[in-house]
């Protein structure tokens, strides 16, 4: 018998166009940073001939069950913001592709003791790693007015941060708020029923962007991911929400997360990336059948 965890965890996103994207060869170099499941690494690794090697990365310790067993492939248990440290430590120092699909995985929702849910009663943990020390539960209890009206602001982009703030911080002295469904009842003026799972899903992604420090890590990947690749190499990215797919089309056309690129004399400026394409979104026979695509945004750069 399939369980739904086997079923999701065999289920990527934009499968052949990511992978597409990466334009491989077959004896190339590859790397995929969000293992999970292992169903774009093995696309990948279908693609490659025997002298082709994949390296991928996975920092949730559920994943790690799920190694391809292929001499040509590498698992590595970090974070993926580590990319060049620890593709050195494996000997490598360019590479020809890069994949990332970004975001919480649906094995990591469907577990409902992760806490990244809004379906589930849990612990306030939302950890990718259980080896990371800050915890949904730090955050809720321990984060002052100003630090929680921060990361409800910049990454649920709620524009009631304060008051959502203010009425964690006063229940909390009542009582510690310790699992999902406090944080719900604490938070349910603020939860009209024709919203709440919208609503609710904004404070959840504030959170677990602030436990997993998300938008660090995307930012020291990307700026990694110029480094270790070759001169015509693709990055092939897959973004689920505004924040992220922001900062990776940035990057993408100019090189830089803020400002703009410094002009010469002639007003001209270099940029690292060639786009390749438009961004794609899945079709809608995908969603129907895997509903965690809907919201999915891949983009595709090769490097000058």
């Amino acid at each position: 018998m399939t369980t739904t965890m086997e079923m999701e965890y065999h289920n990527p996103v934009l499968l052949k166009e990511t992978v597409d994207g990466l334009n491989i060869k077959p004896d190339g170099i590859y790397v995929d940073v969000t293992f999970g499941g292992g169903g774009h690494s093995k696309e990948i690794l279908s693609r490659l001939n025997e002298n082709g090697k994949l390296y991928a990365f996975d920092q949730d310790e559920d994943a790690w069950d799920n190694a391809l067993p292929d001499e040509r492939f590498t698992l590595i248990q970090e974070n993926f913001r580590f990319i060049k440290r620890f593709l050195r430590f494996n000997g490598v120092k360019k590479v020809d592709g890069i994949l990332a699909d970004l975001g919480v995985s649906s094995h990591q929702f469907d577990v409902p003791e992760r806490g990244f849910s809004t379906r589930f009663d849990a612990e306030l943990d939302m950890r990718m790693s259980k080896k990371n020390e800050l915890t949904a539960f730090k955050i809720v209890n321990e984060y002052d007015d100003a630090n929680l009206r921060r990361i409800f602001y910049d990454y649920g982009e709620l524009s009631n941060a304060p008051a959502l703030a203010r009425t964690i911080i006063e229940e909390r002295e009542k009582e510690e708020i310790r699992n999902t469904e406090q944080l719900k009842n604490v938070l349910a003026r603020f939860l009209p029923n024709n919203k709440a799972h919208k609503i609710l899903a904004q404070i959840y992604q504030a959170i677990r962007i602030e436990v997993n420090q998300e938008m660090e890590v995307l930012k020291e990947f990307l700026s990694e991911s110029l480094e270790v690749l070759n001169p015509e190499g693709r990055l092939s990215v897959i973004s689920y929400h505004s924040l992220e797919d922001r900062l990776v089309k940035r990057f993408m056309k100019n090189g830089l997360f803020e400002g703009e690129p410094e002009k010469d004399f002639f007003g001209n400026f270099e940029v690292p990336f060639k786009l390749i394409g438009k961004m794609i979104i899945p079709s809608n026979e995908e969603i129907k059948i895997n509903n965690r695509a809907r919201s999915a945004k891949l983009r595709i750069a090769e490097k000058k």
